[in-house]
Protein backbone atom coordinates (compact mmCIF):
# COMPACT_ATOMS: atom_id res chain seq x y z
CA UNK A 1 0.00 0.00 0.00
CA UNK A 2 1.54 3.14 -1.01
CA UNK A 3 -0.37 6.21 0.80
CA UNK A 4 0.23 10.34 -0.32
CA UNK A 5 0.23 12.99 1.63
CA UNK A 6 -1.87 16.03 0.82
CA UNK A 7 0.39 18.13 -1.56
CA UNK A 8 0.09 22.07 -2.27
CA UNK A 9 -1.62 22.80 -6.18
CA UNK A 10 1.26 24.32 -7.42
CA UNK A 11 3.63 21.78 -6.78
CA UNK A 12 4.25 18.47 -9.45
CA UNK A 13 4.42 14.86 -8.25
CA UNK A 14 3.96 11.90 -9.43
CA UNK A 15 4.66 7.91 -8.52
CA UNK A 16 5.25 6.06 -11.60
CA UNK A 17 4.67 2.15 -11.00
CA UNK A 18 6.74 0.01 -13.46
CA UNK A 19 7.51 -3.69 -13.43
CA UNK A 20 10.31 -5.41 -14.46
CA UNK A 21 8.68 -5.61 -17.98
CA UNK A 22 9.70 -2.11 -17.40
CA UNK A 23 6.43 -1.55 -18.44
CA UNK A 24 4.59 1.74 -16.71
CA UNK A 25 1.35 0.01 -15.22
CA UNK A 26 -0.03 3.00 -13.08
CA UNK A 27 0.20 6.40 -12.21
CA UNK A 28 -0.67 8.41 -8.79
CA UNK A 29 0.18 12.14 -8.87
CA UNK A 30 -0.72 15.51 -9.68
CA UNK A 31 -2.01 14.66 -12.82
CA UNK A 32 -3.39 10.75 -12.53
CA UNK A 33 -4.81 11.31 -9.30
CA UNK A 34 -4.40 14.82 -7.89
CA UNK A 35 -2.78 16.42 -4.93
CA UNK A 36 -5.14 15.12 -2.43
CA UNK A 37 -4.43 12.76 -0.26
CA UNK A 38 -4.63 9.48 -0.82
CA UNK A 39 -3.79 5.52 -0.51
CA UNK A 40 -3.08 3.59 -3.38
CA UNK A 41 -2.43 -0.75 -3.75
CA UNK A 42 -0.14 -2.46 -5.73
CA UNK A 43 -0.43 -5.81 -6.08
CA UNK A 44 1.62 -8.91 -8.19
CA UNK A 45 -0.02 -11.07 -10.71
CA UNK A 46 -1.42 -13.91 -8.26
CA UNK A 47 -3.44 -11.68 -6.25
CA UNK A 48 -7.12 -11.83 -5.99
CA UNK A 49 -9.02 -9.97 -3.26
CA UNK A 50 -11.23 -7.24 -3.87
CA UNK A 51 -10.14 -3.50 -3.71
CA UNK A 52 -9.75 -2.41 0.52
CA UNK A 53 -11.69 -0.22 2.50
CA UNK A 54 -10.05 3.39 2.79
CA UNK A 55 -8.15 2.41 -0.55
CA UNK A 56 -8.54 4.90 -3.24
CA UNK A 57 -7.26 2.37 -6.58
CA UNK A 58 -5.75 -0.95 -7.00
CA UNK A 59 -2.89 -1.21 -9.69
CA UNK A 60 -1.77 -4.79 -10.78
CA UNK A 61 2.06 -5.15 -11.47
CA UNK A 62 2.63 -8.38 -14.28
CA UNK A 63 5.48 -8.90 -12.47
CA UNK A 64 6.10 -10.25 -8.70
CA UNK A 65 8.20 -7.46 -8.81
CA UNK A 66 7.82 -3.95 -9.09
CA UNK A 67 9.17 -0.61 -8.85
CA UNK A 68 7.55 2.93 -7.66
CA UNK A 69 9.46 6.08 -8.70
CA UNK A 70 8.87 9.28 -6.72
CA UNK A 71 9.15 12.11 -8.15
CA UNK A 72 8.39 15.27 -6.37
CA UNK A 73 8.98 18.66 -7.48
CA UNK A 74 11.58 21.13 -6.35
CA UNK A 75 11.18 24.83 -7.25
CA UNK A 76 14.56 26.30 -5.57
CA UNK A 77 17.53 24.99 -3.58
CA UNK A 78 15.86 27.01 -0.93
CA UNK A 79 12.85 24.73 -1.22
CA UNK A 80 14.67 21.51 0.00
CA UNK A 81 13.20 21.20 3.11
CA UNK A 82 9.80 21.35 2.15
CA UNK A 83 10.19 18.30 -0.28
CA UNK A 84 12.14 16.29 2.40
CA UNK A 85 8.96 17.03 4.48
CA UNK A 86 6.68 15.97 1.87
CA UNK A 87 9.18 12.42 0.90
CA UNK A 88 8.80 11.82 4.55
CA UNK A 89 4.84 11.52 4.38
CA UNK A 90 5.11 9.26 1.71
CA UNK A 91 4.39 5.94 3.06
CA UNK A 92 4.53 2.12 1.78
CA UNK A 93 3.60 -0.94 3.98
CA UNK A 94 1.93 -4.46 3.59
CA UNK A 95 -1.67 -4.67 2.58
CA UNK A 96 -2.12 -6.26 6.91
CA UNK A 97 -0.19 -3.52 8.49
CA UNK A 98 -2.63 -0.94 6.61
CA UNK A 99 -5.10 -3.23 7.67
CA UNK A 100 -4.37 -3.78 11.02
CA UNK A 101 -3.97 -7.34 10.72
CA UNK A 102 -1.72 -10.32 11.35
CA UNK A 103 1.18 -9.82 8.99
CA UNK A 104 0.90 -13.31 6.91
CA UNK A 105 3.28 -16.23 6.82
CA UNK A 106 6.68 -14.69 4.96
CA UNK A 107 7.34 -15.30 1.15
CA UNK A 108 10.44 -17.71 0.50
CA UNK A 109 13.14 -15.78 0.24
CA UNK A 110 14.92 -15.00 -2.95
CA UNK A 111 18.68 -16.11 -3.82
CA UNK A 112 19.80 -13.21 -6.17
CA UNK A 113 22.28 -13.83 -8.14
CA UNK A 114 25.85 -11.59 -7.62
CA UNK A 115 25.86 -9.60 -10.57
CA UNK A 116 28.26 -6.61 -12.02
CA UNK A 117 28.70 -5.97 -16.04
CA UNK A 118 31.37 -8.52 -16.51
CA UNK A 119 28.99 -11.30 -15.36
CA UNK A 120 26.06 -10.01 -16.71
CA UNK A 121 27.86 -10.50 -20.44
CA UNK A 122 29.47 -13.16 -19.78
CA UNK A 123 25.81 -14.87 -18.67
CA UNK A 124 22.99 -13.23 -19.68
CA UNK A 125 20.64 -15.60 -20.65
CA UNK A 126 21.07 -17.40 -16.77
CA UNK A 127 20.01 -13.94 -15.15
CA UNK A 128 16.78 -14.12 -17.83
CA UNK A 129 16.17 -17.33 -17.21
CA UNK A 130 16.19 -16.52 -13.44
CA UNK A 131 14.05 -12.96 -13.37
CA UNK A 132 11.23 -15.08 -15.76
CA UNK A 133 10.58 -17.30 -12.66
CA UNK A 134 8.96 -13.34 -11.17
CA UNK A 135 7.02 -12.88 -14.61
CA UNK A 136 4.08 -15.70 -14.78
CA UNK A 137 2.70 -15.90 -18.11
CA UNK A 138 -0.83 -15.22 -16.58
CA UNK A 139 -3.31 -12.29 -17.14
CA UNK A 140 -2.07 -9.62 -19.90
CA UNK A 141 1.25 -11.67 -19.82
CA UNK A 142 -0.25 -14.98 -21.18
CA UNK A 143 0.26 -13.19 -25.07
CA UNK A 144 4.13 -14.03 -23.91
CA UNK A 145 3.33 -17.91 -24.13
CA UNK A 146 4.33 -18.60 -27.48
CA UNK A 147 8.00 -16.20 -26.77
CA UNK A 148 8.28 -18.50 -24.12
CA UNK A 149 8.12 -21.72 -25.90
CA UNK A 150 10.83 -20.06 -28.18
CA UNK A 151 13.10 -19.47 -25.50
CA UNK A 152 12.64 -23.02 -24.14
CA UNK A 153 13.86 -24.60 -27.66
CA UNK A 154 17.01 -22.27 -26.99
CA UNK A 155 17.73 -23.22 -23.02
CA UNK A 156 15.96 -20.64 -21.33
CA UNK A 157 12.99 -21.77 -19.03
CA UNK A 158 11.90 -19.67 -16.01
CA UNK A 159 14.16 -20.30 -12.93
CA UNK A 160 16.35 -22.58 -14.35
CA UNK A 161 19.89 -22.84 -14.90
CA UNK A 162 20.92 -22.27 -18.44
CA UNK A 163 21.38 -23.43 -20.82
CA UNK A 164 18.31 -25.68 -19.31
CA UNK A 165 19.07 -28.29 -22.42
CA UNK A 166 22.19 -29.20 -24.10
CA UNK A 167 23.13 -26.70 -26.70
CA UNK A 168 25.28 -28.17 -29.90
CA UNK A 169 28.19 -25.86 -30.37
CA UNK A 170 26.08 -24.91 -33.72
CA UNK A 171 23.32 -23.18 -31.65
CA UNK A 172 25.91 -21.74 -28.84
CA UNK A 173 27.50 -19.83 -32.08
CA UNK A 174 24.19 -19.05 -33.47
CA UNK A 175 23.28 -17.18 -30.29
CA UNK A 176 26.59 -15.47 -29.77
CA UNK A 177 26.42 -14.20 -33.65
CA UNK A 178 22.90 -12.73 -32.90
CA UNK A 179 23.95 -10.65 -30.44
CA UNK A 180 25.46 -8.01 -32.38
CA UNK A 181 22.93 -7.26 -34.77
CA UNK A 182 20.33 -6.96 -32.02
CA UNK A 183 22.65 -4.27 -30.72
CA UNK A 184 22.42 -3.07 -33.79
CA UNK A 185 18.56 -3.03 -34.40
CA UNK A 186 18.24 -1.64 -30.75
CA UNK A 187 20.60 1.20 -31.68
CA UNK A 188 18.95 2.27 -35.15
CA UNK A 189 15.60 1.98 -32.51
CA UNK A 190 16.91 4.53 -30.58
CA UNK A 191 17.59 6.73 -33.41
CA UNK A 192 13.53 6.53 -34.99
CA UNK A 193 12.23 6.72 -31.16
CA UNK A 194 11.03 9.76 -31.84
CA UNK A 195 10.11 12.79 -34.79
CA UNK A 196 13.18 14.54 -36.10
CA UNK A 197 13.17 18.28 -35.02
CA UNK A 198 15.75 20.09 -35.66
CA UNK A 199 18.15 18.26 -34.52
CA UNK A 200 16.35 16.96 -31.36
CA UNK A 201 14.46 13.93 -31.06
CA UNK A 202 11.10 14.44 -30.15
CA UNK A 203 9.49 11.16 -27.82
CA UNK A 204 5.74 12.00 -27.64
CA UNK A 205 4.48 8.10 -27.67
CA UNK A 206 5.50 4.74 -27.93
CA UNK A 207 6.53 4.42 -23.89
CA UNK A 208 3.91 2.86 -21.38
CA UNK A 209 2.43 -0.62 -20.55
CA UNK A 210 2.36 -3.92 -22.60
CA UNK A 211 -0.92 -2.19 -25.09
CA UNK A 212 1.87 0.54 -25.73
CA UNK A 213 4.75 -1.58 -26.87
CA UNK A 214 2.25 -4.14 -28.29
CA UNK A 215 4.99 -6.61 -28.77
CA UNK A 216 7.67 -4.32 -29.67
CA UNK A 217 10.56 -6.03 -28.10
CA UNK A 218 13.03 -3.51 -29.89
CA UNK A 219 11.06 -0.55 -29.34
CA UNK A 220 11.01 -1.36 -25.58
CA UNK A 221 14.32 -2.46 -25.26
CA UNK A 222 15.35 1.09 -26.90
CA UNK A 223 13.45 3.24 -24.73
CA UNK A 224 15.45 0.74 -22.23
CA UNK A 225 18.82 1.63 -23.31
CA UNK A 226 17.80 5.35 -23.98
CA UNK A 227 16.18 5.83 -20.72
CA UNK A 228 15.36 3.59 -18.86
CA UNK A 229 11.91 4.13 -16.44
CA UNK A 230 11.43 6.83 -18.57
CA UNK A 231 7.55 8.06 -18.28
CA UNK A 232 4.63 7.83 -20.46
CA UNK A 233 4.47 10.83 -22.65
CA UNK A 234 0.72 11.91 -21.15
CA UNK A 235 3.12 12.24 -17.99
CA UNK A 236 6.66 13.76 -19.14
CA UNK A 237 7.44 14.92 -23.23
CA UNK A 238 10.92 14.40 -24.02
CA UNK A 239 13.57 15.76 -26.54
CA UNK A 240 16.81 14.21 -27.10
CA UNK A 241 19.94 15.39 -28.37
CA UNK A 242 23.62 15.02 -29.88
CA UNK A 243 23.46 16.96 -32.84
CA UNK A 244 23.26 20.90 -33.36
CA UNK A 245 20.22 22.49 -36.04
CA UNK A 246 22.44 21.46 -38.71
CA UNK A 247 22.77 17.96 -37.23
CA UNK A 248 26.08 17.97 -36.20
CA UNK A 249 27.68 16.48 -33.50
CA UNK A 250 27.69 18.65 -30.53
CA UNK A 251 31.13 19.13 -28.89
CA UNK A 252 32.30 21.43 -26.15
CA UNK A 253 35.87 21.15 -26.92
CA UNK A 254 34.98 22.66 -30.26
CA UNK A 255 32.15 24.87 -29.78
CA UNK A 256 30.12 27.55 -28.12
CA UNK A 257 25.76 26.69 -28.89
CA UNK A 258 23.11 28.60 -27.74
CA UNK A 259 19.16 27.48 -27.64
CA UNK A 260 16.44 29.94 -28.33
CA UNK A 261 12.87 29.45 -26.98
CA UNK A 262 10.97 32.60 -28.51
CA UNK A 263 8.51 34.25 -26.06
CA UNK A 264 5.26 33.03 -27.62
CA UNK A 265 6.48 28.91 -27.79
CA UNK A 266 7.85 28.24 -24.23
CA UNK A 267 7.77 24.69 -23.87
CA UNK A 268 3.96 24.01 -22.82
CA UNK A 269 3.08 22.06 -19.29
CA UNK A 270 1.14 21.84 -17.02
CA UNK A 271 3.83 21.24 -14.14
CA UNK A 272 7.34 22.13 -15.61
CA UNK A 273 10.35 21.87 -17.75
CA UNK A 274 13.59 21.69 -17.95
CA UNK A 275 16.95 21.49 -20.03
CA UNK A 276 19.41 18.94 -18.62
CA UNK A 277 23.11 18.79 -19.57
CA UNK A 278 24.68 15.30 -19.77
CA UNK A 279 28.44 13.95 -20.84
CA UNK A 280 28.08 12.68 -24.13
CA UNK A 281 30.11 9.64 -23.27
CA UNK A 282 28.94 8.48 -20.07
CA UNK A 283 25.32 9.90 -20.05
CA UNK A 284 25.98 11.61 -16.28
CA UNK A 285 25.75 14.61 -14.85
CA UNK A 286 28.49 17.28 -15.63
CA UNK A 287 30.92 18.53 -12.68
CA UNK A 288 30.84 22.53 -12.70
CA UNK A 289 31.92 25.40 -11.32
CA UNK A 290 28.43 26.45 -10.22
CA UNK A 291 26.83 23.27 -9.64
CA UNK A 292 24.25 23.94 -12.55
CA UNK A 293 22.98 20.37 -13.67
CA UNK A 294 20.17 21.89 -15.55
CA UNK A 295 17.59 24.97 -16.33
CA UNK A 296 14.35 24.50 -15.81
CA UNK A 297 11.08 26.82 -15.89
CA UNK A 298 10.89 27.28 -11.84
CA UNK A 299 14.41 29.03 -12.73
CA UNK A 300 12.81 31.78 -15.19
CA UNK A 301 12.86 34.29 -12.23
CA UNK A 302 16.58 34.45 -12.19
CA UNK A 303 17.20 34.15 -16.12
CA UNK A 304 17.62 36.90 -18.17
CA UNK A 305 15.30 37.50 -21.05
CA UNK A 306 15.53 38.81 -24.41
CA UNK A 307 13.55 42.57 -24.85
CA UNK A 308 11.40 40.60 -27.14
CA UNK A 309 10.81 38.03 -24.14
CA UNK A 310 12.62 35.60 -25.66
CA UNK A 311 14.76 33.12 -23.80
CA UNK A 312 18.06 32.36 -24.81
CA UNK A 313 20.26 29.26 -22.96
CA UNK A 314 24.10 29.48 -23.66
CA UNK A 315 26.07 25.94 -23.62
CA UNK A 316 29.66 25.70 -23.64
CA UNK A 317 32.51 24.58 -21.53
CA UNK A 318 33.76 27.92 -20.46
CA UNK A 319 31.87 30.45 -18.00
CA UNK A 320 30.89 33.59 -19.61
CA UNK A 321 31.87 37.23 -19.03
CA UNK A 322 28.83 38.89 -20.25
CA UNK A 323 26.40 39.44 -17.09
CA UNK A 324 23.51 38.22 -18.94
CA UNK A 325 25.14 35.16 -20.80
CA UNK A 326 26.77 33.94 -17.32
CA UNK A 327 22.97 34.46 -15.76
CA UNK A 328 21.46 31.93 -18.98
CA UNK A 329 24.76 29.58 -18.73
CA UNK A 330 24.35 25.96 -19.26
CA UNK A 331 28.00 24.42 -18.53
CA UNK A 332 28.69 21.88 -20.84
CA UNK A 333 31.19 19.20 -21.55
CA UNK A 334 34.93 19.56 -22.39
CA UNK A 335 33.82 17.16 -25.02
CA UNK A 336 30.57 14.75 -26.40
CA UNK A 337 27.46 16.34 -24.94
CA UNK A 338 23.97 14.96 -24.52
CA UNK A 339 21.34 17.01 -23.72
CA UNK A 340 17.57 15.76 -22.97
CA UNK A 341 14.40 18.55 -22.69
CA UNK A 342 11.50 17.27 -20.25
CA UNK A 343 8.01 18.47 -20.57
CA UNK A 344 6.57 17.16 -17.51
CA UNK A 345 2.71 16.99 -17.54
CA UNK A 346 3.16 18.41 -21.11
CA UNK A 347 -0.09 19.87 -22.50
CA UNK A 348 -1.89 18.99 -25.76
CA UNK A 349 0.26 21.14 -27.78
CA UNK A 350 3.39 19.06 -27.12
CA UNK A 351 1.51 16.09 -27.67
CA UNK A 352 -0.01 16.50 -30.92
CA UNK A 353 3.19 18.17 -32.29
CA UNK A 354 1.92 21.90 -32.57
CA UNK A 355 4.64 22.52 -30.61
CA UNK A 356 8.28 21.78 -31.31
CA UNK A 357 11.90 21.99 -29.94
CA UNK A 358 14.03 24.56 -31.32
CA UNK A 359 17.30 23.75 -32.61
CA UNK A 360 20.61 23.99 -30.80
CA UNK A 361 22.60 27.16 -32.92
CA UNK A 362 26.41 26.62 -33.16
CA UNK A 363 27.68 30.12 -32.45
CA UNK A 364 31.55 29.53 -32.43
Amino acid sequence: MICVPKIEKARYYSVMLTSQYTFNFGYIGSRATGNGAGCYGVAGPSWKGAKPAGVNKMFTSETDFALATFRTQLFSPADIDNVKAIQAKYKAQPLSAFLGKPAPAPAAAVHWPKIDKAMEKADPFGYLAFLLQFAPTTGPAAVEVPLRKKFASIGIEAGKPFPSITLSDADKASMVAAVKPAEEAIKKKLETLGKPVEGWILVTSGIGDRATYNGDWTQRAAVAVGGILANDPAEAVYAITRQDKDNQTLDGSKANYTLTFPAAAMPPVNAFWSVTMYDGKTQLLISNPINRYLINSPMLPELKKSPDGSLTLYIQKDEPTDPVQKANWLPAPNGPIYMVLRLYWPKVSALDGSWLPPGIARTK
